[in-house]
C-alpha cells in the first residue's frame, strides 16, 4: 500500500528536508500544506512552480494534494481557483478543501451551505479535482456521503472527490467499515493519524492511542487509495517530530496488515 505524509507534520521546513524525509522512510507522496509561511503558495511564480514540481517529480513521489483552507461551504467568498491553478502547475491530483459549514446538526435536508458549495462546484475549473476532507461540519461519513450524493445529483460530471480523514469518522461513532462503505465511490486517498478516544479523540503518539488501524486496512485490502499519515504537529506541539513518527507509522501498519 502506499505510502505519504502531510508538511502539515514539518510545518515551515525547507523542500529539502521534506524530500530526505521522503527518501529516507520509503514515501511515495506528499500533501503538500498551501501557506504564505510554507514552500508551497499561491504566490509562487510560474518558474517557482516548476522548479517545485520538477524537484518533487524527480525525487519519485507525487502530489496528493495541495492542502488549502478554502471552505467550500462557507458563507463568505473563498479564493478556491487560485489554489486549483497552482495544483494543476505542481500536477497535484488536487486541492483539498473544508466543508465549513456553519449549520453542523444531523439534518439530513441540504443546508443553504451545501447549496453554495454546489454553486462554487459547478462554476470551478475541472482540470483538478476539489478533494472535500471529512472534517469540521462534515466530519462524518454519512454527512460526506450526502453531499456527494448532492453533487451527483445535481452537478454531473463534477470534479469533486474524498478524502477520508479517518479519524474524524471514527470520532464520530462510525466504524472504518461503515465509513468506507458510506465514501467508497468518491474516495481518493486516506489520512490516517493516531488518536486517543478516552481523552476525546486528541492526537497522540503512535503507541499511545487506540485508532482500530487493523480494521481500517482490512476494509482497503485490495483497494488502490493511498494512505498519508497527517501528522498535526503544527496544532498538537506535544506530538513527536515527523522524523520519529514516519518510521513509528510504518512499523504500526505492518504489524496491523491483514
Amino acid at each position: 500500500m502506499r505510502f505519504a505524509f502531510s508538511t502539515l507534520g514539518c510545518h515551515g521546513e525547507p523542500l529539502e528536508s521534506v524530500l530526505e524525509l521522503a527518501k529516507s522512510n520509503d514515501i511515495s507522496g506528499l500533501e503538500l500544506r498551501a501557506a504564505d509561511d510554507e514552500f508551497t503558495h499561491v504566490g509562487l511564480t510560474a518558474a517557482q512552480r516548476r522548479e517545485l514540481r520538477t524537484r518533487i517529480e524527480d525525487a519519485g513521489l507525487e502530489i496528493l494534494a495541495v492542502s488549502s483552507y478554502v471552505k467550500l461551504c462557507a458563507v463568505e467568498d473563498q479564493p478556491l481557483e487560485p489554489h486549483l491553478e497552482l495544483a494543476f502547475d505542481l500536477g497535484a491530483r488536487g486541492v483539498r478543501v473544508f466543508p465549513g459549514d456553519e449549520v453542523t446538526g444531523t439534518a439530513d435536508s441540504p443546508t443553504p451551505g451545501e447549496y453554495r458549495a454546489l454553486d462554487r462546484v459547478t462554476t470551478a475549473p475541472r482540470d483538478v479535482h476539489i478533494l472535500l476532507e471529512t472534517h469540521d461540519s462534515h466530519s462524518a461519513g454519512r454527512k460526506m456521503a450526502a453531499l456527494c450524493t448532492l453533487l451527483d445529483a445535481n452537478v454531473p460530471g463534477h470534479n469533486t472527490k474524498v478524502i477520508w480523514d479517518s479519524a474524524h469518522t471514527w470520532s464520530h461513532g462510525e466504524t472504518p467499515a461503515e465509513s468506507f462503505a458510506l465514501l467508497e465511490p468518491w474516495l481518493e486517498f486516506v489520512q490516517i493519524k493516531q488518536s486517543d478516544s478516552t481523552q476525546n479523540f486528541r492526537p497522540v503518539a503512535i503507541p499511545d492511542g487506540d485508532y482500530p488501524i487493523q480494521l481500517l486496512l482490512q476494509s482497503l485490502a485490495g483497494t488502490p487509495h493511498p494512505l498519508s499519515l497527517e501528522w498535526e504537529l503544527k496544532w498538537h506541539p506535544h506530538l513527536p517530530p515527523l522524523e520519529e513518527t514516519l518510521p513509528a507509522t510504518q512499523a504500526w501498519l505492518d504489524s496491523a496488515a491483514p
